[in-house]
């Protein structure tokens, strides 16, 4: 009995330091306040009311159970290291490589967005969808449904994130409430005529996390682009660091775990925040499975401290292009990425 409370109360904590936010209020006004709030604060927050079904989610992630459940020789199939696509081991990624003695203890299947013709320094093509030729444990009929699924998750999630950009850029406003316009909420649309999205599912094993070994479910990083949503099973594990102490963010029943990521943060001068996050997997723990949407800018978009976020304050981060950036992150924490490669 004790331990429960214990349970409750570090969920009551964490849940109330990390807000939640409805995407049905009234009031556009007062939602980009909350987001402002949580993101000069947090840089994290629940989103409910989003309007994705349920029955939806609950696919997703069972359909994410039955590809990992694949042979380890099918699931090497779906490899397209070149564009980050497809199918990623075990261990194959190393989010905190100074502090890590092994790669996460998780695996994971990247999903972007469909596009015919393979342009390599841009990070677009086609996805790797299992066939029978590739997964000859799978019918055709299953191969089908994966990909429809994910295709029609991946419309939902691109809704859901352009709508909260046109609160996020109300929220940046609020930055410079002398020149705040309540009308002005496209201070993001030349940014992402064609954006960079990219589904990621994930499965974590049941090996315990051991910090002071090095040996981490997901070591500690903050996520790269603009915005990130996180669709999670009911297993807990995600912790941001905040004020240097870690704070478990429990899964929240019919919510999206939301955070920013580095370009928002330099897009705002440091203002918002793109805060550390990691996955610790607790002793007799279950396998874990979550998908992160990333919601990234166009390919080309420069990403430099916006106007309204500068004040007196010089830039605190060089210019970059987005996809630069992203290539540059890659490449850090990637082992099998091989961009160079034609």
């Amino acid at each position: 009995m004790r331990e429960q409370t214990s349970v409750n109360n570090a969920t009551r904590q964490a849940m109330a330091i990390i807000p939640t936010i409805s995407l049905d209020e009234p009031s556009r006004l007062s939602t980009a306040r909350s987001i402002h709030t949580a993101c000069t604060s947090t840089g994290f927050f629940y989103l409910i009311n989003h309007a994705i079904p349920s029955s939806l989610t609950a696919t997703v992630l069972q359909q994410s159970q039955t590809l990992f459940a694949l042979p380890l020789n099918e699931k090497n199939a779906l490899i397209d290291s070149i564009l980050n696509r497809g199918y990623t081991r075990f261990e194959e990624e190393k989010l905190d490589p100074s502090v890590q003695s092994r790669g996460d203890t998780k695996e994971g299947y990247y999903i972007g967005r469909e596009v015919k013709d393979r342009t390599v320094e841009k990070l677009r093509g086609p996805n790797v969808w299992p066939t029978m030729s590739t997964c000859p444990s799978w019918t055709d009929e299953d191969c089908a449904e994966f990909r429809n699924v994910m295709e029609q998750y991946q419309v939902e999630v691109m809704r859901v994130c352009m709508e909260l950009l046109s609160y996020f850029s109300l929220a940046v406003g609020l930055c410079d409430e002398d020149s705040f316009d309540e009308r002005n909420d496209t201070i993001f649309n030349s940014f992402f005529k064609d954006p960079t999205t990219m589904i990621r599912l994930l499965h974590y094993s049941n090996e315990p996390s051991v910090p002071e070994d090095g040996i981490f479910a997901c070591g500690a990083h903050s996520d790269y682009g603009m915005i990130t949503l996180l669709l999670t099973d009911d297993n807990p594990g995600l912790q941001v660091k905040l004020n240097d102490e870690w704070i478990d963010v429990p899964p929240k029943e019919g919510a999206f775990v939301v955070n920013i990521g580095d370009m928002f943060e330099r897009w705002t001068n440091g203002k918002f925040c793109s805060t550390i996050h990691r996955v610790i997997q607790p002793a007799n723990g279950k396998e874990r499975y979550s998908v992160p949407f990333f919601f990234e800018p166009d390919f080309d978009a420069l990403v430099e401290c916006l106007e309204v976020c500068r004040g007196r304050d010089e830039p605190k981060y060089p210019s970059i292009t987005a996809g630069q950036h992203l290539l540059n992150m890659y490449n850090k924490t990637h082992a099998d990425f091989d961009h160079n490669a034609k």
